[in-house]
């Protein structure tokens, strides 16, 4: 899996402008198969409440909130 395709589908999710799964995948260069992949990751792995919203014809979050999974150095003492 490339962690930066993920990272650009969330920032799509974020902004709700993912389009369909078939179009998500055009735009980031994977297959249908590998969105759904993203999705089962986010939702079961991360807890992410997201889904497809036919109405909007993007996936979105269903919860206020944002997914944050960077690295950060501790403070030093």
């Amino acid at each position: 899996m490339n962690i930066t395709k993920m990272k650009q589908f969330i920032l799509l999710v974020e902004k709700e402008r993912t389009g369909s799964p078939k179009e998500v995948a055009e735009k980031l260069a994977v297959s249908d198969r590998m969105i759904h992949h993203y999705v089962h990751l986010l939702k079961n792995d991360f807890n992410v409440p997201i889904e497809y919203n036919r109405y909007k014809k993007s996936y979105n979050y269903t919860a206020k909130g944002k997914l944050i999974w960077e690295w950060q150095k501790y403070k030093e003492d």
